[in-house]
This record gives C-alpha cells, structure tokens and sequence, in this order.
C-alpha cells in the first residue's frame, strides 16, 4: 500500500509542479513537495538515509540544471528564483529523492538496470513537461538535449540508488546486536 500511495503522491507533485510552472506560477510544485516530504519523512523508517538522499539530489539537480541550461540545452517556464534551478524544478528533485527507497528497490543492486531506467525515464519526464504543459522549453533539434538529459540522468539514479543502498545497510548494521 505504501507503494502505491508514494506513487500517487509524488505524480501528484510531478503534475502540480509542471502545470503550476506552465501557467506561470511556482509554488504549486513546491507546496506540493513540501507536504510530500513531510508525510514521506513522517512515514519513513530511514528517515536519515531519505534526508541524505533530499540534500544529494538537490545538490546534483543544482549542478545538472545549471550545466544543461548554460549550455542552452533547457529552458525553464516561471524560472523563480533561478533560470538554472528553479524553485518548482528544484521541488521535483526533492520529491523523487523521497522515492529512491520506497520506490526503486529493486534497483539499489543493479546500478546497471538504474542507469539505463534514468537515461530513458529522466528525459521523457522533461520531454512530458514541454510537450505536456510548456514548463520546459527544448531548443530544435532536440536530440541534444535528450542525449544531455539522458546521461544526467544515468548517472544520477545509480548514484541516488547507491547511496541508498549504503545508507540502508548502514541502517541494519545500526539496528543488528
């Protein structure tokens, strides 16, 4: 059960956010987060190891925004406070963190099967985002951009994945006698 109410949930967040940033408006995705954080956290058994994936993931999604929209590879709809990381973009960030360990167990220990399931799920995100609701804007030709997206994300889903993989055993060696 707790599967799928994390999945609703975050859909949600994902929705609120980018439809929020396509009208011009960006607290919809981050109030949305907000209050996904707070149950997930609330609700979590590893509240450390999810806490540590929220401030990996928000750092990596500063670094990879920035670099794609410097090399104008991305534009962002509603880009308060930051055109290369803004508040709603940064909001999903936070929330799929929340979902690398009750979502994506199944790939802690194939980081493999994690780099290939972000190099394809990573840029349809984006790309639902532009032709969805316009909060994403990708510049013609467009394979550039998915190649750029795709290797952002192939690296940043096996490494959240890792972490967490860590950060659980790390857990159960805490809680072992």
């Amino acid at each position: 059960m707790n599967f799928w109410l994390t999945l609703a949930a975050y859909e949600a967040v994902w929705f609120a956010a980018v439809i929020g940033a396509g009208h011009g408006q960006w607290w919809p995705g981050v109030l949305g987060a907000l209050v996904f954080a707070a149950w997930r956290l609330a609700a979590s058994a590893h509240r450390r190891v999810e806490g540590r994936l929220v401030a990996v993931a928000l750092l990596l999604g500063l670094l990879l925004e920035h670099l794609w929209v410097r090399s104008g590879l991305v534009h962002y709809a509603t880009p308060w406070p930051w055109a290369e990381s803004p508040a709603w973009l940064m909001s999903l960030w936070l929330a799929f963190a929340l979902t690398i360990v009750p979502l994506f167990g199944y790939l802690h220990a194939r980081p493999v099967l994690a780099a290939v399931f972000g190099a394809f799920g990573g840029p349809l995100a984006y790309l639902g985002a532009a032709r969805g609701w316009h909060a994403v804007l990708l510049p013609s030709p467009m394979w550039p951009t998915l190649l750029a997206l795709a290797a952002g994300w192939a690296i940043a889903l096996p490494l959240l994945t890792l972490l967490a993989r860590r950060g659980l055993q790390a857990d159960a060696a805490r809680s072992t006698p």
